[in-house]
């Protein structure tokens, strides 16, 4: 019963539109949806079929996932099908919003969740990212550059929106592998700590500090942004992807905190994902469920609308905003192909499944930020007791003079 009905959704998709896909089953049957088809979904045996029914993109990619379904072809193309599939079979339905009753972020539901995503292997992450493993979107000139000209330059564009200058004293609040510290401290002079809720990450940028000879102007920290202790220590702070794991609920608890530990006068720079939706749903099609269930637990994508309110709720006087969306498009792209380039190496680090979690999600991202699903901000804020003066020039010309 179930494979005369898939027979017959297959019909009427046929009528309607195509896709470049074939479905191979288990007894050699095989659907072409489309002519020429670039990618093949196998499937093993007839309890498989269940994925292709109501089929969103959180079903299709837990099939894939969960080993019930395999897929030949690039997985760019594979993202492509997985899309005009969900639009046709799933449950015409938007993204659901942002959930009231969700468990609070408390630290350790929040440190449990970083250590799901970045205790893998730093082996694992070092095989796609550029060589100083900044896992954040890179910053293009003009999209020609390979991803670690490309992150140099979202180093140097973060460090001249903040004004860094030497003696500067910075907190990276997010730092991963200590990138944006090292960079800050080596080519600005600043005085520059990262806290980060990862272990992995923890040892590996403080053995790559102490390789550098910067251990005098730079540490990582094993830390919650809640715990920094004191006021106004910090004259720049930096948060590069990382507020997308506070939880809309917990954004003026995040903001205050940045607030309490800025010195008056001092600039902060906001970088990460947000909503295209201004309710801050999450993605639609069952994108988001995916991520929920896979990747980032807990995390939530607030709507720069949002984003701005609690900050200005806070204190902090929001100077500018940059959107990076393609930048982020491009950057994932490129993660996504230096995987599939290595995918025997990166599953003797990670193993089968955890390997088509990350190749669904790189994949799978990269296609959700070409098609404007979700977006990314870059927001530039500072905290001033005077109104009348403010630290920032008049103009944005210093931004892009490098």
């Amino acid at each position: 019963m179930l494979e005369e009905r898939i027979e017959k959704m297959v019909g009427e998709f046929r009528m309607e539109t195509s896709l470049p896909v074939a479905i191979q089953l288990w007894n050699g049957k095989r659907y072409d949806l489309g002519e020429h088809p670039t990618v093949t979904l196998r499937v093993p045996g007839p309890a498989a079929l269940r994925y292709f029914v109501n089929a969103d993109l959180a079903k299709l990619a837990e099939a894939y996932v969960e080993g019930h379904l395999e897929v030949d072809g690039p997985i760019a193309d594979a993202m492509r099908v997985a899309e005009g599939l969900a639009r046709h079979w799933g449950p015409a339905r938007k993204g659901r919003l942002p959930s009231l009753f969700r468990k609070a972020h408390s630290k350790e539901r929040d440190a449990e969740a970083i250590r799901y995503h970045y205790d893998v292997s730093n082996d694992f992450y070092a095989l796609w990212l550029d060589p100083r493993m900044v896992y954040s979107c890179a910053y293009y000139r003009d999209g020609s550059e390979d991803i670690a000209t490309a992150q140099e330059q979202k180093l140097d564009h973060i460090c001249r929106k903040l004004m860094l200058k030497p003696g500067d004293r910075l907190l990276d609040i997010g730092c991963g592998w200590g990138a944006l510290v090292m960079h800050a401290a080596e080519r600005y002079g600043a005085k520059a700590i990262g806290i980060t809720l990862s272990q992995n990450q923890h040892a590996l940028a403080n053995q790559r500090i102490r390789a550098a000879g910067l251990q005098e102007s730079c540490e990582v920290r094993v830390q919650d942004y809640r715990e920094v202790s004191g006021e106004g220590q910090f004259d720049k702070i930096a948060s590069i992807g990382m507020f997308e794991h506070v939880g809309l609920k917990n954004l003026p608890v995040y903001f205050g905190s940045i607030q309490r530990l800025l010195a008056d006068g001092g600039s902060v720079l906001n970088h990460g994902i947000t909503s295209v939706d201004p309710d801050s749903r999450a993605v639609g099609m069952g994108g988001g469920d995916f991520i929920q269930r896979y990747v980032f637990p807990h995390g939530q994508l607030p709507h720069l609308s949002l984003v701005i309110r609690e900050m200005g709720a806070a204190g902090l006087e929001v100077m500018d905003s940059e959107t990076l969306r393609l930048h982020y498009a491009r950057t994932l792209r490129q993660w996504s192909d230096r995987l599939e380039e290595k995918l025997d190496a990166a599953r003797a680090y990670s193993g089968d499944k955890r390997l088509r979690i990350w190749r669904t999600y790189l994949a799978g991202c990269a296609h959700a930020f070409e098609r404007n699903w979700v977006s990314i901000q870059q927001v530039l804020a500072v905290k001033s007791g005077d109104p009348e003066r403010n630290p920032l020039p008049w103009t944005r010309d210093y931004m892009y003079g490098g």
